[in-house]
């Protein structure tokens, strides 16, 4: 069996040592060579004879990245507070006047974004009580750009419930999205795709997915899907039992 080396061990059990009083480590640095050589000899023996502190320590040292990760990211919510919950062109639905506010940040191809949607959507209806902002991120390629485009015309075309059904049947799909595939979306949604297509390319369209595209990069959203619980980040799948958590949390807090 290969064991990690000893500078390794050492540094390690350096870690774990870090909470000692500070004498302490004065006393290690006036070691002789010979001394600390024996020191790191019987660190390295003793952690092998006990390999659950070496998982303890991991375990605890993950435990503190994802505190500092979720404080940070609290922090990233409060300073682009405005442009997440009120930017005044994402799509607003659920309860407008919900207690709790879930931002979605999606492609339309994203295969986690398309797991995610009926329990989102399950979460929404059924706690009554929940805002829900839609954020197009298109990354996916041609396809993502083409959905989203479609989606934000739709939206300033004909209202949020075409968008909102045009939003269902796209996010039901299970391949890639192609000018045909769109076509046929729009068409089932009960749209024209030449008059939504007019105005895939215009200035209103571009400029909200440009907005969100740097408020994603502000909040160092790089994928999809990432949700807003209240002040709460989180990148990537969540089940429902899990939203459901999450959300129950944010009201406890309030």
């Amino acid at each position: 069996m290969r064991f990690p080396s000893l500078p390794t061990l050492a540094l390690l059990a350096g870690l774990a040592a870090a909470s000692l009083a500070a004498p302490a480590a004065h006393a290690s640095e006036t070691l002789s060579e010979a001394d600390r050589a024996m020191l790191h000899a019987e660190i390295r023996a003793y952690l092998l004879e006990n390999p659950e502190i070496l998982r303890e320590m991991v375990a605890l040292l993950e435990e503190q990245g994802r505190a500092a990760t979720a404080e940070a990211d609290r922090d990233l919510v409060a300073a682009h507070a405005a442009a997440i919950f009120d930017d005044g062109f994402s799509y607003v639905g659920g309860n407008p006047e919900g207690s709790v506010t879930v931002v979605e940040f999606l492609d339309y191809q994203c295969g986690f974004c398309r797991r995610a949607h009926p329990e989102l959507t399950r979460l929404i209806e059924e706690d009554g009580d929940i805002r829900w902002i839609v954020k197009e991120m298109p990354i996916l390629g041609p396809g993502s750009e083409l959905a989203a485009r479609a989606a934000i015309a739709t939206l300033l075309a004909e209202g949020p419930e075409a968008y909102m059904t045009l939003h269902h049947r796209l996010m039901g799909l299970q391949g890639p999205i192609d000018d045909a595939v769109l076509d046929e979306e729009l068409t089932a949604a009960g749209l024209d795709p030449a008059a939504i297509r007019a105005g895939m390319e215009g200035e209103e369209v571009t400029r909200r997915l440009a907005g969100t595209r740097a408020l994603a990069q502000s909040l160092a959203v790089s994928g999809t899907p990432t949700f807003v619980f209240g002040d709460q980040m989180v990148r990537g799948y969540l089940p429902l039992d899990q939203m459901q958590t999450l959300v129950a949390a944010l009201r406890e807090s309030e």
